[in-house]
């Protein structure tokens, strides 16, 4: 069963990476949102079986998968290119970021004071999750020390709420926006600023594992393991209770010092590859969901994940309001800090204005590379309060 297992998680991305290259609807749902869905049924189903010997296997890959993913994701960065976005975007990123600091703190004041020490974790979560993307909220449980079926759960609720923000941010956010908010102007300036990047949504099933990019994947995961072994190195000169928080920053760290080699930014397809292992991460902790799990059902947890994502958007739009950002960068930042830099090219298509999608991956890039930080920051901030 053992090797069954491990099959699914591996090759199961593979067929989700085939399905949204071929389908342009699922394209649009997101490999992510498909993995956990695929987890979830074959955990619930009982096709995987529901015992601590196959839990113990699953969370092994999950713990494999999350800290080689992180090198890959962040070699491809720019953190120069950074500095040379359009004022309205570094605005915008860091509205975003205080708007999801902002709901976090008003969450964990409304329902995580009966238990500070597990909510606090599940912030820190929620803010990496928000600027940055799942690799962080993976990152950051293990930074924190979160056990798996409170991982699970915040997974779970944060996945169906950031699917129902999708959808309004896609179909309604600009009509709502345009009220109160200026209208995206075009400036080109801009298009001159707009970062070059590959078609993630189209290139990434058949570009992974061309001939051609392959000597330079075996580079990257070279590099990357010389970092988790430095990681390790760092981690064991703290005590015991602290080795997961300093190994998973450390290596955060290190990635973004290699992202600064113009060489490693140009090794081919780490940012597939590291998506690739995030699904096979999403894949082992999603089918550890069972009918038990959906039945111990936390309502403060569901509580508090929903003012979290609704509250980020909330304060980021009032923030952005205030200082006068428009609306498609407005939009393009949120989508890209709380769904990650794929989603970039879906906001942008879907607004209209390919101006947008270069800087939104940078913005996506950036909460990749700072949203661990920031998580374990409010995590710690939070017991504090």
């Amino acid at each position: 069963m053992n090797i069954i297992i491990i099959a699914i998680c591996l090759f199961c991305p593979l067929l989700i990476l085939w399905l949204t290259y071929k389908s342009s609807l699922l394209n649009k749902v997101g490999s992510i949102i498909i993995a956990y869905i695929i987890g979830c049924t074959l955990g619930i189903t009982g096709l995987i079986p529901d015992t601590k010997e196959i839990h113990s296997l699953q969370t092994n890959i999950a713990s494999f998968a999350i800290p080689l993913a992180i090198p890959l994701l962040l070699f491809s960065s720019d953190v120069r290119s950074w500095l040379r976005l359009a004022p309205a975007f570094i605005k915008s990123t860091i509205l975003g970021i205080l708007g999801c600091i902002l709901a976090i703190i008003v969450g964990f004041l409304l329902y995580g004071k009966d238990n500070p020490d597990m909510f606090s974790s599940i912030g820190g979560m929620l803010t990496g999750l928000y600027t940055g993307g799942n690799a962080n909220l993976a990152s950051l449980k293990i930074a924190l020390g979160v056990d798996n079926s409170t991982y699970i759960l915040v997974s779970t609720y944060s996945t169906m709420l950031s699917a129902v923000y999708l959808i309004f941010v896609i179909v309604l956010g600009k009509k709502v926006l345009l009220f109160f908010m200026p209208d995206f102007k075009d400036n080109k300036s801009k298009e001159e600023l707009n970062i070059q990047i590959d078609n993630h949504d189209k290139e990434l099933f058949l570009g992974l594992f061309r001939k051609d990019n392959l000597r330079s994947l075996f580079s990257a995961l070279g590099l990357a393991i010389i970092i988790i072994i430095i990681g390790g190195g760092v981690a064991f000169l703290f005590p015991k209770e602290m080795f997961q928080s300093i190994f998973i920053l450390t290596i955060s760290l290190l990635s973004v010092l290699a992202s600064m080699n113009k060489k490693v930014r140009s090794l081919k397809r780490t940012f597939e590859a590291g998506t690739y292992l995030i699904l096979v991460f999403s894949i082992a902790v999603a089918s550890q969901v069972s009918l038990k799990t959906l039945s111990n059902i936390d309502s403060n947890i569901f509580l508090f994940t929903t003012v979290a994502t609704l509250g980020t958007l909330f304060f980021h739009v009032i923030l952005s309001a205030l200082f006068k950002i428009d609306t498609d960068t407005t939009l393009t930042t949120s989508i890209s800090l709380i769904c990650s830099p794929p989603f970039a090219p879906v906001i942008g298509s879907a607004l209209k204005n390919k101006a947008v999608i270069g800087p939104g991956i940078a913005v996506g890039l950036f909460g990749y590379a700072a949203g661990t930080y920031i998580g374990f920051f409010v995590a710690k901030l939070l017991l504090i309060i």
